[in-house]
């Protein structure tokens, strides 16, 4: 089965050429997701766990129009401006996702879409 574009208007819009996830032999790859309002597409105001769960929010609604959800999640991708705001991240996270715990790759970056603190990507099978 070739590959498929997955597609809502439960996020914003795309800032770019891409899709908002693929499926590909079963499995659903996510775009990055920040914390992007879904009506207006502006970054929402609110430090790092504010972001975190809109990202999170964002990528279920994705996870959603591809038949998935957050439990069918292998493994997540995190980005972080700053490291020091890890532990603001993990509780969020800690309060989405369960054991089995997906695997998971946290990484510093210098800068992120919109001027997002955290960007999260996923697979899920």
């Amino acid at each position: 089965m070739p590959k498929q574009a997955v597609l809502t208007d439960k996020i914003a819009r795309p800032i770019g050429p891409f899709s908002p996830a693929i499926v590909d032999d079963g499995r659903v790859y996510t775009s990055g997701q920040v914390a992007q309002d879904p009506k207006t597409g502006k970054l929402i105001d609110g430090g790092v766990a504010a972001q975190t769960a809109q990202a999170i929010n964002n990528i279920e609604a994705v996870l959603a129009a591809a038949g998935k959800s957050l439990t069918d999640v292998v493994k997540v991708n995190v980005y972080l401006t700053d490291m020091k705001s890890f532990p603001e991240m993990n509780g969020v996270y800690a309060e989405c996702f369960h054991a089995p715990y997906p695997a998971r790759t946290t990484v510093a970056v210098a800068a992120l879409p919109l001027g997002a603190s955290v960007e999260l990507e996923v697979v899920a099978h």
